[in-house]
């Protein structure tokens, strides 16, 4: 989820835990920002490894067992570079609050559909509930402006409304999820194919409308679907399997490159495909500005002349305004 999103959860949960002695102002910072800390794991990359980021965002820092000592850590230093200027705020309230505003994050990411996490070190899977787009301003704003009531107006329902909140939109999310995913099982069937796996995740900044991702034993198909009072279905786009033996048949078993597209798998959960228009190229499927399109928004390319270098990952955003234009017809009309 978007940092802002994260710190407000965690300064929620703070203001929510019961009376607060020390300034109220100070406590809700210690929240707000141990809500943000776990995503300093943005900072582990390598020159030499382009992927390692994406194994190690939303690993050991958002994982379940990390709590404790995430907040530790974020209530030790922030009791040492704001706390004592606050003489009711003893470091053991610190820990504290900074624990239960660290706890909201990886719960959090796990509503999206990136991938978290949870369970590390036990396990390595990348648990998603695609409930809630990473971004959606329904979610936060409501959650923004409660809080910030609670605190200015010091109206007592304000702070347990925004709590309500936090929880009551992604189970919206998930009974608009059900419902999208119910249309994608009724179009594969209208189209006579046998579905392998389907999934549905919402689109940017949205529960309404939802991209359809499902898998044939030949091809992925991806459409997508308004869940309104009436479902509406905007047909897309459909692309093969990877098949590493016929599409990259140059690829040396055990080599750097062979590597780095099983990491890239995992991380995308196992929704890649071969560009279209570049043979060396493996998107990762499950996100576009267009919930009914492969315009993948990152990829890897590779170098069919050395196998054993790194991939190179590659962000693709072209088009952006006119997308989200379009975006907006889908939404509305």
């Amino acid at each position: 989820m978007d940092p802002l999103t994260q710190g407000l959860l965690g300064a929620v949960a703070v203001r929510n835990s019961g009376n607060i002695n020390a300034k109220r102002g100070t406590v809700l910072v210690l929240g707000f920002l141990a809500g943000m800390a776990a995503d300093l794991d943005v900072l582990i990359r390598s020159k030499s490894d382009p992927l390692l980021f994406l194994e190690f965002h939303r690993q050991f820092t958002h994982s379940l067992i990390f709590i404790p000592l995430g907040g530790l850590i974020c209530g030790l230093v922030l009791y040492k570079l704001m706390g004592r200027r606050n003489t009711n705020l003893s470091w053991q309230q610190s820990v504290l609050f900074c624990t239960l505003g660290y706890a909201t994050h990886a719960l959090l990411d796990t509503c999206t559909t990136y991938g978290t996490q949870l369970y590390w070190p036990f396990s390595n899977e990348r648990v998603s509930w695609n409930v809630m787009s990473i971004i959606d301003p329904l979610y936060t704003l409501p959650i923004a402006g409660l809080l910030i009531l609670s605190v200015r107006k010091h109206w007592r329902w304000t702070a347990p409304m925004a709590l309500f909140w936090v929880f009551a939109y992604p189970s919206l999310g998930w009974l608009q999820r059900d419902r999208a995913e119910a249309v994608g099982y009724q179009l594969a069937a209208s189209r006579g194919h046998v579905v392998r796996s389907l999934e549905a995740k919402p689109s940017f900044g949205n529960i309404l409308l939802w991209k359809i991702v499902y898998r044939t034993d030949e091809a992925y198909y991806i459409d997508a679907v308004r869940v309104g009072s009436e479902p509406k279905v905007f047909t897309g786009d459909s692309i093969p399997l990877l098949k590493l033996s016929s599409d990259l048949p140059w690829l040396v078993a055990n080599s750097r490159q062979a590597t780095d597209i099983e990491r890239f798998r995992w991380f995308s959960q196992g929704y890649i495909a071969l560009d279209p228009n570049d043979p060396n190229r493996i998107i990762d499927i499950r996100y576009s500005l267009l919930p009914n399109e492969l315009d993948a928004l990152w990829s890897i390319q590779l170098s069919p002349d050395s196998p054993d270098s790194a991939v190179s990952y590659q962000t693709h955003r072209a088009d952006g305004r006119a997308k989200l234009n379009q975006l907006w017809q889908m939404l509305t009309h």
